[in-house]
């Protein structure tokens, strides 16, 4: 299994973070490189504490299938995703919003995965999955810092 933190600072208050992050819409515009969008499940609007949504991605020259359901909520301070359904043998993020004492966030994502395949997939996520895991979780962020600094 792999763990990797991502710490992004925004300059905007935790409750527009929390809910932009929790936005289909956005999620989908932070993707757009990999066409993902979301195609069962909640497909639009701001998901909320049990909702699920299937996520049609290209990544690799594959299209993939990953179903996530929100597993726990914490208005503004924190919510998971895990999947139920996809790829991973087990994926779980958790996204925390921190108040930075002078009107910002530290919005920090914390991710646990493992790819299926054992040793293969544990070698697989060493040498490429984490890399790329990372990239898409910085462009995420940096899409999200974009729209709430913006307001």
């Amino acid at each position: 299994m792999t763990r990797f933190e991502v710490i992004t600072h925004i300059l905007a208050p935790p409750e527009r973070i929390f809910a932009e992050s929790l936005s289909v819409e956005a999620h989908t515009a932070s993707m757009s490189a990999s066409g993902e969008r979301a195609v069962a499940g909640v497909t639009s609007g701001r998901l909320a504490l049990g909702d699920q949504v299937t996520w049609q991605a290209r990544h690799f020259a594959v299209t993939w299938h990953l179903t996530s359901a929100i597993t726990a909520c914490d208005p503004p301070v924190s919510f998971v995703d895990e999947q139920v359904a996809g790829p991973f043998r087990h994926w779980w993020h958790e996204h925390r919003f921190e108040d930075d004492g002078g009107g910002g966030t530290l919005m920090r994502d914390v991710i646990d995965f493992a790819a299926p395949a054992g040793p293969l997939g544990r070698i697989a996520e060493a040498l490429v999955l984490r890399r790329h895991m990372t990239r898409l979780i910085l462009r995420r962020n940096h899409h999200l810092k974009t729209v709430t600094e913006r307001r």
